[in-house]
């Protein structure tokens, strides 16, 4: 059976872990489900690697690492702003100053196409 049918038809095991951290979104949804003998710290690790599951994960996992969530989430100006909005505990200023970054370059890299034109 595949991970998502699992999923949906709430069937998921600790065995279907392995499976959950081969996709960001897939170890988000695994650690939702808060089956006992989950690796947290691995689920996290790997929803982390895309900036909306990081946000998602400090949203919804209570055990979740908020720093560890923030400094991914904040890998985008969207989400850097979702997460110092509705996360306790967010960094207000990292996510101003990540956002003010991201903004930044990619203004800098516009200007330097349009430059190049």
């Amino acid at each position: 059976m595949y991970f998502f049918h699992k999923y949906e038809n709430d069937r998921l095991t600790i065995e279907d872990q392995k499976e959950a951290l081969t996709n960001p979104y897939w170890a988000f949804l695994f650690a939702k489900e808060n089956i006992p003998g989950s690796d947290f710290k691995a689920l996290q690790a790997k929803a982390c690697e895309d900036p909306g599951y990081a946000y998602s994960f400090a949203y919804y996992i209570p055990v979740a690492d908020i720093k560890y969530c923030q400094e991914h989430a904040c890998k985008s100006s969207h989400y850097a702003y979702l997460f110092a909005r509705d996360i306790s505990g967010a960094d207000l200023q990292y996510c101003k100053n990540k956002t003010i970054n991201i903004i930044e370059n990619n203004f800098n890299k516009l200007i330097m196409e349009k430059a190049c034109k």
